[in-house]
């Protein structure tokens, strides 16, 4: 077993792990943040995408021990302490980006990594941006307009 510390959602996480386990797992299971989903056990969906020290990352491709000392924001850490949700959230929301929501946590960790790079991305950015992230139900269209809604109201 090792001990791995972490700040997840703003909050300090320590545990002990076995050094093998993948942090998708030690989120879900250990943590029970349930919102980062396990898509394709490949790293190709991207349903498990969150973002570590402020990058989108896929946590299937990673052991938790590896984000030793990182800051972990997942799904659940987006919204506001008082239950507002995130112009992100907001936006898939407002803009039917979600069908199914299967996709949805990762789809929107990835578009907020974006936005922190580029916070005026062209459609095509944002396209780009989201490659890696796989939905099966919507054909993209208004995830874009969810992203370009996220964009304006952060601006």
């Amino acid at each position: 077993m090792s001990t791995v510390s972490l700040n997840v959602n703003g909050n300090p996480r320590q545990n002990e792990v076995e050094p093998r386990l993948l942090l998708v797992h030690y989120l879900r299971e250990t943590l029970g943040l349930t919102g980062t989903h396990i898509g394709c056990d490949t790293s190709q969906c991207g349903a498990c995408t969150i973002l570590l020290d402020g990058k989108a990352v896929k946590s299937c491709t990673l052991f938790a021990v590896q984000c030793e000392g990182s800051a972990v924001t997942t799904i659940e850490g987006l919204a506001a302490k008082d239950g507002k949700l995130h112009p992100m959230q907001e936006g898939f929301w407002e803009k039917h980006g979600l069908q199914c929501g299967f996709c949805t946590p990762g789809m929107i960790m990835s578009a907020c990594a974006l936005l922190k790079e580029n916070p005026s991305p062209t459609e095509g950015q944002i396209r780009m941006g989201l490659e890696g992230n796989i939905c099966r139900c919507t054909g993209y269209h208004n995830i874009v307009k969810a992203v370009q809604y996220a964009a304006e109201k952060l601006r």
